[in-house]
């Protein structure tokens, strides 16, 4: 990289930066702006460090780098910049650049769930020694229905968030493992398969799915990225390509961390939906039709405002500036 073309390129997007960092009070707009350019800064000076260090210049930059954070520290919009640029390009983004992983997960768990579904429909003796007579009879016409509308709404919708996002955090936290991660999709997939499957079997599995899917689709794809996630770190460390194991690792566990936090609101979505939706006395298309435009809503988020943060250079990992913040005082 010609380090002076460079310098003469980005040099009037510096002085404007320098420019804000010196006025005594900053409107909505400048304040905004001052937040933008410094992220924009972080970026060329963790470039100039990369591709043609220079010790002037990044002392320049630094400076310049400090200046402005000092500047914006206090300003009520840095906050809000600050999640605003979590939900609109930092988690979307990591979704997309790690949509394979989470994607195949749920492919594959699909693809178990359906054969698991099929082999116990075949196979009615497995049934007969999981259950009795008499508790197949009271799971098919009182447990399955009575489960969704035995507590309020409310309580109901904040005990299925809890239990969710607990599953989704342990995928996370034992992900750097592999296994306990797939161990944890097994039971999933295998719960589901046997209450389908009994459920199917006794004439009732319109019913079934018709609770299951208005929460379900969100909920278990959640889970599904949570799952696969977690499996991206564990391959972080086995196949680290062209980085240090630390780094690799390092890298992929912030990005979980992302992940993990944006799930949050993912699984509170779906847990509203189990909690309000599918109890309620709308009928099953109404209630599916929920299920289907949030999944719908998810899979946009991901696939349009991710991809377009993903194109401008977002991967789902701490801003450059904080890393180089860390490095700092590390040294």
């Amino acid at each position: 990289m010609d380090l002076d073309a460079y310098v003469q390129a980005h040099h009037p997007e510096w002085r404007r930066l320098e420019e804000l960092t010196r006025r005594r009070s900053l409107t909505g707009a400048e304040a905004d702006e001052l937040v933008d350019r410094y992220q924009t800064v972080a970026t060329q000076l963790s470039v100039v460090r990369t591709q043609a260090p220079d010790g002037q210049v990044i002392a320049y930059l630094s400076a310049l780098l400090a200046r402005a954070r000092n500047r914006a520290v206090g300003t009520r919009t840095t906050a809000w910049a600050g999640v605003r640029h979590f939900l609109l390009a930092r988690f979307p983004a990591a979704l997309y650049r790690l949509r394979w992983w989470w994607l195949g997960t749920m492919a594959a768990n699909v693809v178990v769930a359906g054969a698991l579904i099929v082999w116990l429909l075949q196979h009615p003796a497995v049934e007969q020694s999981l259950l009795t007579p008499e508790q197949v009879d009271q799971l098919v016409n009182h447990d399955i229905e009575g489960y969704y509308s035995e507590f309020a709404a409310s309580h109901f919708a904040l005990s299925v968030w809890v239990n969710n996002a607990w599953v989704s955090a342990l995928c996370l936290a034992f992900g750097i493992f592999g296994l306990p991660v797939v161990y944890l999709l097994w039971n999933n997939i295998l719960n589901l398969a046997i209450l389908g499957s009994i459920m199917t079997r006794h004439g009732h599995g319109g019913h079934f799915w018709g609770l299951i899917l208005p929460h379900g689709l969100l909920e278990l794809t959640a889970v599904f990225v949570a799952a696969g996630v977690g499996l991206r770190l564990f391959w972080s460390w086995v196949a680290p390509g062209d980085q240090t194991r630390v780094r690799s690792v390092a890298q992929e566990g912030r990005t979980a961390g992302t992940v993990a936090l944006g799930l949050v609101l993912v699984l509170f979505v779906s847990g509203m939906i189990e909690g309000f939706v599918t109890p309620s006395p709308l009928p099953t298309w109404a209630r599916v039709g929920i299920g289907i435009l949030a999944e719908a809503t998810f899979l946009a988020y991901v696939f349009v405002l991710g991809r377009s943060a993903y194109l401008r250079g977002e991967t789902g990992d701490l801003d450059a500036s904080l890393l180089e913040d860390r490095v700092a005082t590390a040294a």
